[in-house]
């Protein structure tokens, strides 16, 4: 079904052997109910930030930035410029390259920028919820644009309305607006209390009609970086974004700190000191891109590494080695350089086989499988093929490219995972989901080995995952958010209510 026809977020009907079905349509794929029917059921990542002051082409170095971050979130898109004090801007539903043209870019002028792409959760999948987030209050304009998830934003939400205020959005990014403008202090403490108030992982980009200010949470959960374009700065939620631009890297974004670029240059404060640097863990694992850095460790290399420690857990004889792509292929050249066994390109991803509509039936639903995803039968006929993969989340997804391999002709599928068992929900800003559906939650390794119908299972250990991303010594797991692995989280979390308002909207 073409989006045009119905766009994302819009309900529609649908006749199936005389019973109409009520779906939504999210962009990629159905709802049914409220469960999820995706035919890969990966991780989402909960959107990307990139922010421009000081360069008189903002609004294009932010398309190509946003353009670099576009895996962070494939929902929404938006830009907003400030030109002499005067806000400009435009969101849509979609892609970048879909929201965005050559038109709409000249319409946004001015030398500061941020901008926003998206991928939602809890929140709604409308136009109204896609960010940056902009707002007039008495201090003149106020735009927002976050990357993860404030944990405690339903409680604080109910108290503000509770007292007066009126929300516009179902999004946890709106508390911090309301907190800002609320506040009788100048914006930089006003900044400072709301960021106080806030429990979660996110890195925020906030513009006013002067006025740029980053700032990370006091764990440095979501990832943030700070880049030189000529003689102006650029923010991103990922160093590979920088390089698209040409801009120079010159450091990450600290947990807590708080960087507020204006008229007087670049001045550095905090609004919190460091408790416990926990960056997530996936963000090594999954969500970021390889060619990014985060803390100066390289993802590419990191997932080498992961790849060549699980060679050492975990060894299996076989023929060849092959990654689900793209985020395992680095993981699976590693395993195969530490064992000597071939690294082969056996599974292919359709790239161009864009939002598509994927029937309800099991057997159409399994050819939208090879739509987007096929095995190479002349690399994996009649092999003992090791396949390499970062997750696995509720198990279908696994059983299904097992599945693909062994119809090529594969004579064993030994699959050998590069993180621990995902058995948590994250609060922080990864779309996950209940953790009665998070098979390691409830089934053994042998039992997820059966269900996904592989010859032999291997998990990375936590101890294995630490010693290959690396990391900042003496600090606990090395800096890291292990939570979803663990059930040690670095905020306090009030379950219920966390479930209530996960999602990066």
């Amino acid at each position: 079904m073409p989006d045009e026809i119905n766009p994302a977020g819009t309900p529609g009907n649908e006749q199936i052997g005389g019973t109409t079905v009520q779906r939504l349509w999210t962009g990629d794929y159905y709802n049914e109910g409220n469960g999820r029917d995706d035919i890969f059921d990966k991780l989402k990542e909960e959107c990307g930030v990139f922010g421009v002051f000081g360069h008189p082409e903002a609004a294009a170095l932010s398309y190509y930035g946003l353009h670099a971050l576009q895996h962070r979130g494939e929902e929404s898109a938006g830009i907003c410029t400030s030109d002499n004090g005067v806000f400009h801007y435009h969101r849509g539903m979609g892609l970048v390259k879909e929201v965005f043209d050559q038109d709409r870019i000249a319409s946004l002028p001015g030398d500061r920028s941020i901008g926003h792409v998206r991928y939602s959760t809890a929140g709604e999948s409308k136009l109204a919820n896609a960010q940056p987030l902009v707002f007039k209050y008495r201090g003149g304009d106020l735009a927002v644009a976050t990357n993860g998830n404030i944990v405690n934003a339903p409680q604080i939400r109910r108290e503000l309305e509770s007292q007066g205020s009126i929300f516009q959005t179902s999004s946890d990014t709106e508390v911090i607006a309301h907190l800002i403008a609320r506040s009788p202090k100048n914006l930089v403490d006003a900044v400072k209390d709301a960021f106080d108030r806030l429990v979660g992982g996110f890195a925020f980009l906030i513009m006013t009609n002067d006025t740029l200010i980053a700032a990370s949470d006091p764990h440095g959960l979501r990832p943030m970086v700070l880049g030189r374009l000529g003689e102006g700065h650029v923010f991103s939620s990922e160093s590979c974004a920088l390089e698209t631009i040409g801009a120079t890297y010159l450091r990450d974004v600290q947990p807590g700190e708080l960087l507020i670029l204006d008229k007087d240059g670049v001045r550095e404060d905090r609004f919190a000191s460091l408790e416990r640097r926990a960056v997530c863990a996936m963000e090594y694992i999954y969500f970021a891109r390889p060619d990014s850095d985060i803390n100066g460790i390289n993802l590419h290399s990191s997932r080498k590494r992961m790849g060549r420690q699980l060679a050492i857990e975990a060894f299996a004889d076989a023929d060849v080695v092959t990654g689900v792509p793209d985020s395992s292929i680095s993981a699976a050249i590693g395993y195969a350089e530490q064992t000597g066994i071939p690294y082969e390109l056996g599974l292919i991803k359709n790239k161009y086989t864009g939002r598509t509509f994927i029937q309800p039936s099991q057997e159409l639903r399994e050819k939208g499988v090879k739509m987007k995803l096929s095995a190479v039968r002349k690399v994996v006929e009649g092999k003992r093929v090791i396949m390499i993969d970062d997750s696995i989340v509720r198990g279908t997804t696994s059983r299904r490219i097992v599945n693909l391999l062994r119809e090529a002709g594969a004579l064993e599928v030994h699959v050998r995972i590069t993180s621990p068992p995902f058995a948590n929900p994250c609060f922080y800003g990864i779309d996950t989901p209940d953790r009665r559906d998070l098979i390691a939650s409830s089934k053994t390794i042998e039992e997820i080995r059966q269900a996904i119908n592989a010859d032999s299972l291997y998990f990375l250990s936590k101890e294995g995952l630490i010693e290959a991303i690396g990391g900042h010594e003496g600090e606990r797991d090395r800096g890291l958010c292990l939570g979803c692995f663990s059930n040690d989280y670095p905020t306090l979390v009030d379950f219920e209510e966390a479930q209530i308002g996960c999602g990066c909207d």
